[in-house]
Formats: C-alpha cells, structure tokens, sequence
C-alpha cells in the first residue's frame, strides 16, 4: 500500500496595492502557497488570514466572467486564470489594480469607462425586410465575427492599450479596442443593415470611434485570455476597410456630387 507525496506547500512573498482615491502604496505580506493553486486563491487567503478589509472583484473563478482583472507583475491579467506554478517561489508577486483607470478601493477600479464607450456604439441594424425568426446565415458568413463573441468584457484589453493606458486625454475621443472590435464585428455581420439605414460603421470607427489612435502594437491581443487576434482579425480589417471607403474613387466623386448639389 503506498501513499500520495505531500502536497508542495511554501511562503511566497507578495506585494499588494492599497489604497482608494486619494492614494496608497504597496503592502507586504508572506503567505501560504498549496499546489494547484492560481493568484485569486492567494488574494482570498490574504482576506481570511491578514488583511480581512482588502477589496477585490470577483464573481466566477472560473476564468468567463472578466471580474477579477487586476494587475500582475505589471502585466494585466485575470487573477483566476495566473497559476502560481508560472513564478518561482522565490519570486515576489506584486498585484496591483488595472492602472487604465481610477481606483476604487484596493484591487478594485472603476471601469465606467467601458460602458459608457458601449452604449456609443450603434446596435445592430435588423434587414428591413426580415422578421424575427427569418434570419439565415451561412456558417462561412459568420465565421470571422463569431470569434469576437467570445470576448468576456475584462477590460485587460482596454488597460494594455497605451492609447488609453497612458493618454488620458484619448478617452474621449477613443473607443479602444474592445468597442472598436464591436464595431468590426457588426461591420462583418451578414445582415446588418447599417448603411442601408444611412450609418456608415466605416466612417464612424474612423472618426466617432478614434480607429485612427490604433497603431497595431498587438498588445491588447497578447493580454487576452479569450485568445481573441483582436488586433489581426479586428483592428487591421477595420482599418482596411475604412480606408478603402475614405479613398475609394466612386466614394469621392459621389460627395463632391452631392456637395455641389447643395
């Protein structure tokens, strides 16, 4: 009869921010470390053993709700989904909120931010001719857009972007690539009937949405956990398309038409 090995159990040295509006700082502790476990483990047993009043968000712990972003080491992460096997017991763990935007309390920001850029963009635009239940779509239609319906609406993508990580003057202007991957999802949608409507998703990314502070870094693609190319299969297309629609010749002759017109 043989037993199981003990399970690997150590100390690891963790840095957390606290703090609120008005400031904080980073705070140490020494914490219990089990196999198997992920970074929000960690922050739970800090609010059970150590520090009962730290905030944090979370909901499901399992990696499809967005709720525990923080960051990580300086990389935006969802706390769920960091296994602490990925650092060395020696290392220490530093966690702090998203710095994109303002701090609530502790790990906790307000992302407002992000709903606000939501309900900025245009729904989506039924057929005219169409009632609901009539919809049909080919598969291969819906490829393309159906990948950005994974997105769980963390926010890391949001907070990577240097457009809006490090230019708060950008925000009013910029969507930032979430919002902007919405506006490429419903520009590929097969029945939307935007332009039939006199909306121009094209035009509007470009210039409603800041499409043009996308300078295609890739960064908001590496710190997805969806996995999502949002920068090669959202952001560049997007910017192709609005391109090809500001230059196209036709395009440009139609609104001098109807300039002189008026």
């Amino acid at each position: 009869m043989t037993t199981a090995p003990p399970s690997k159990t150590y100390k690891a040295h963790f840095k957390v921010w606290r703090g609120d509006t008005g400031g904080g700082a980073l705070e140490d502790f020494r914490v219990e470390v089990n196999e198997g476990e992920v970074v929000l483990d960690i922050i739970h047993r800090l609010q059970a053993t150590q520090a009962p009043d730290l905030a944090v968000r979370w909901n499901c712990k399992a990696g499809k709700c967005g709720s525990c972003s923080a960051e990580v080491n300086g990389r935006p992460r969802l706390m769920c989904m960091t296994r602490m096997s990925v650092f060395s017991p020696e290392e220490t763990i530093t966690v702090t909120p998203l710095r994109a935007f303002p701090v609530v309390r502790d790990l906790v920001t307000d992302v407002g931010f992000n709903y606000q850029k939501a309900r900025e963009v245009p729904a989506f635009v039924p057929p005219p001719d169409l009632g609901p239940g009539e919809y049909r779509m080919q598969q291969e239609d819906v490829n393309r857009s159906q990948e950005f319906r994974k997105c769980i609406e963390c926010f890391l993508c949001q907070d990577t972007c240097h457009a809006v990580r490090d230019h708060e003057e950008n925000k009013e202007a910029f969507a930032g690539p979430r919002f902007l991957m919405r506006v490429a999802e419903l520009d590929m949608h097969p029945l939307d009937a935007a332009e039939e409507s006199g909306l121009d998703r094209k035009r509007s990314a470009q210039e409603d949405h800041g499409l043009g502070y996308c300078n295609i870094t890739k960064c908001c693609t590496e710190v997805c956990p969806e996995h999502i190319k949002i920068t090669d299969n959202a952001l560049i297309p997007l910017k192709e398309r609005a391109a090809d629609r500001k230059y196209d010749p036709l395009v440009w002759l139609g609104n001098k038409i109807r300039r002189r017109g008026q």
